[in-house]
């Protein structure tokens, strides 16, 4: 049974709240109205959002004006929070919190401004990868800053028989240092990592293919962000393959392109999805706070 459908919490005697889920015509994802988070949300709402977001893989949570306690507190109702490995953007007093910015104060990056630059899974270089993370908009461009999502259980549905055939039961390495140092967006830089960090991301090996650990549904589960190579193939069969698997993912039919507006907390399911942010201009500011839900091991 997952954190979402075993916690208790003197929430569960909340009044209800009156929210809508409205889907999106898109391949995935809907949104909520009419749902405040800097409210108590009660056991019986707690549990219709858990399920939409196995339902629909991302959620937009509307207008939510909340604290970071209070994203906090919603995201551990899910479960353990991950801390991230790049700890000098992490929110003061906050750890559970990355910030997401291209925003550079005196000279220094105040949050990770190239986040999501290739399309990935959060933590899926950890041994316990991410259940799924929440992104809320503190601050946004006039112009870009769009991320995309795609469903990873509808690329495995399309993966041609004979190339299921090759990669069915096989397992790849993750890697956080992959495309690490790998510029994408103007203006933005990346810490050299320690070696403290350097030994908090080593490489992890995870099913080409996972089930969902709690609707059973397959998913591929392979990135071009993280994934470096299918464990007992030749080098270049391996990259053939992966590029194979790459763009049958991001096929549009897969793909909800999300553009921001004030306050939207998103949540998405990184067992579900891989996700992508499209960047925007460098003299734009962006600012994002980030929690990250900790899954389970993938299987």
């Amino acid at each position: 049974m997952s954190a979402a459908l075993s916690a208790l919490s003197s929430t569960d005697s909340a009044p209800p709240q009156h929210f809508e889920i409205r889907p999106f015509s898109e391949a995935v994802g809907a949104e909520i109205l009419g749902l405040d988070l800097s409210q108590a949300v009660n056991a019986e709402d707690f549990q219709r959002i858990h399920r939409a977001h196995l339902d629909h893989h991302v959620l937009v949570f509307r207008d939510q004006r909340i604290t970071p306690e209070q994203q906090i507190a919603f995201s551990r109702r899910f479960g353990e929070l991950q801390i991230h490995v790049l700890k000098q953007f992490l929110l003061e007093n906050h750890p559970e919190i990355l910030i997401v910015s291209n925003i550079v104060e005196e000279g220094r990056n105040i949050g990770l401004g190239d986040a999501g630059k290739f399309w990935h899974s959060d933590l899926s270089y950890k041994a316990l990868p991410s259940l799924g993370s929440m992104l809320h908009a503190q601050e946004l461009p006039s112009e870009g800053g769009d991320t995309l999502f795609a469903d990873m259980h509808k690329a495995w549905e399309g993966v041609p028989a004979a190339l299921r055939e090759v990669v069915q039961g096989r397992s790849a390495a993750h890697s956080y240092t992959a495309r690490y140092a790998e510029t994408k967006f103007e203006g933005n830089w990346r810490p050299t990592l320690t070696a403290e960090q350097l030994a908090q991301v080593v490489e992890v090996i995870h099913p080409v293919v996972r089930t969902h650990p709690e609707t059973g549904r397959a998913a591929l589960f392979v990135s071009e962000g993280f994934t470096t190579r299918i464990v007992g193939l030749p080098e270049d069969e391996s990259r053939d393959v992966l590029q194979q698997l790459y763009a049958l993912s991001v096929l549009p039919t897969n793909v909800y392109r999300h553009r921001w507006q004030a306050h939207d907390l998103v949540f998405w399911d990184n067992r579900s999805l891989i996700h992508l942010a499209a960047g925007c201009p460098a003299h734009l500011r962006r600012k994002l706070y980030r929690t990250t839900i900790q899954g389970d091991a993938p299987f």
